[in-house]
């Protein structure tokens, strides 16, 4: 459980922790994923798992799916187990898995006279239901048991009681959050251009935001979410606007080092490499001093990038890889061309905003 937790269960921050840590878990099956299907669509030139079965490529693009398949579940778990430690993980765990089976959630829409197509809950139903399961669980740990059977209630009685409780309104829920998931999904297939470019100007915006934190997390699963449903262009926005912050500050660094004198001199190399890997975080070291211009800078850059990807209708079918995936995209050179001109406009702005510090000489004889 969240330390600072009691008392404050029902606050913002205390809510936003607890999802948090659910992404953080979910990452490293992002990267998985990512990378294995980044590989074997590029040795198989193949975007279906059933071709060629018993291949290489065959079998990396399996295991990324599994991966990726695994995540939605995995998601909702740790977030259950950020509220209430291990006893929430599995009901967390089953729980988002239900909301994600678009089966399941069909035949819950059919039996409430509602249709959801094959519409899932994903991302967003594991995260509502892992939170709810983790705060279910955290009440019934509370509940005094008989000392006899006390050794049983983590492991036993909590998990099972709280999945057997929690299921059917769990499939219920996922009713209004597949139509809700259907939605979104129908205004982006649906989108003018205009449309386009302001959802990839603010999923830039919000991926270069806080480089890694909360708000580019929500950014990221969102398009992460849509790969499903065969939806990759807001992959590509998002890849493009997490790989800008770094590669943006690294050149204004480069090109001006005298804005930069409170920045070690190899940490453009070290941006540079975190850039092009898709690693945001890549871009924190310019942000401890002169946050707001940096952050500025960023912002600018990441939406720049994210709307030009959009309005060009580039597409990244892989959740992560940065460089490694770019082959993945189905205009190479316009997802390369995005990224420089997102780079281009963070490194102007920076350099124009972070003024030139004199570096004091010391006198002699001190």
């Amino acid at each position: 459980m969240e330390d600072g937790s009691v008392g404050g269960r029902a606050t913002p921050r205390y809510v936003r922790a607890n999802l948090m840590t659910g992404v953080t878990y979910m990452i490293p099956f992002v990267t998985i994923a990512g990378v294995f299907q980044a590989v074997g669509y590029t040795l198989g030139n193949s975007t279906t798992i059933g071709g060629d079965i018993g291949t290489l490529p065959w079998y990396l693009v399996t295991v990324g799916s599994v991966a990726l398949n695994a995540m939605v579940p995995v998601l909702g778990g740790f977030v259950a187990y950020a509220v209430a430690d291990r006893p929430g993980f599995a009901p967390g765990f089953v729980l988002a898995a239900l909301v994600h089976d678009p089966r399941l959630v069909q035949a819950t829409a059919t039996l409430l006279g509602v249709d959801t197509g094959d519409a899932q809950a994903g991302y967003l139903g594991a995260l509502i239901v892992g939170l709810l399961a983790g705060v279910t669980t955290e009440w019934a740990k509370d509940r005094n048991a008989p000392s006899v059977l006390r050794p049983m209630v983590p492991v036993l009685a909590i998990p099972v009681g709280v999945t057997a409780v929690l299921g059917p309104v769990a499939l219920i829920l996922g009713v209004p959050l597949a139509l809700t998931m259907n939605s979104v999904e129908a205004l982006l297939r649906g989108a003018s251009l205009p449309v386009l470019v302001a959802v990839g100007g603010t999923l830039g915006a919000m991926m270069a935001l806080d480089l890694g934190g909360p708000v580019n997390k929500v950014a990221y699963v969102f398009a992460v979410g849509l790969l499903p449903e065969l939806m990759f262009r807001p992959m590509a926005a998002v890849m493009v606007a997490g790989m800008v912050p770094p590669l943006g500050l690294a050149a204004s660094h480069l090109l001006v080092p005298s804005r930069y004198p409170d920045v070690d001199s190899s940490q453009p190399k070290a941006a540079i490499v975190a850039g092009l890997s898709f690693v945001t975080e890549g871009a924190l070291a310019y942000t401890t001093q002169n946050a707001g211009r940096s952050s500025l800078s960023c912002v600018a850059g990441g939406a720049v990038g994210g709307a030009a990807s959009m309005a060009l209708g580039v597409t990244m079918p892989a959740p992560h890889g940065g460089l490694l995936v770019v082959p993945l995209a189905n205009r190479p050179l316009a997802f390369l061309g995005c990224i420089a001109l997102g780079a281009a406009t963070t490194a102007v702005v920076a350099t124009v905003r972070r003024p030139k510090i004199d570096t004091p000489r010391t006198p002699q004889g001190e």
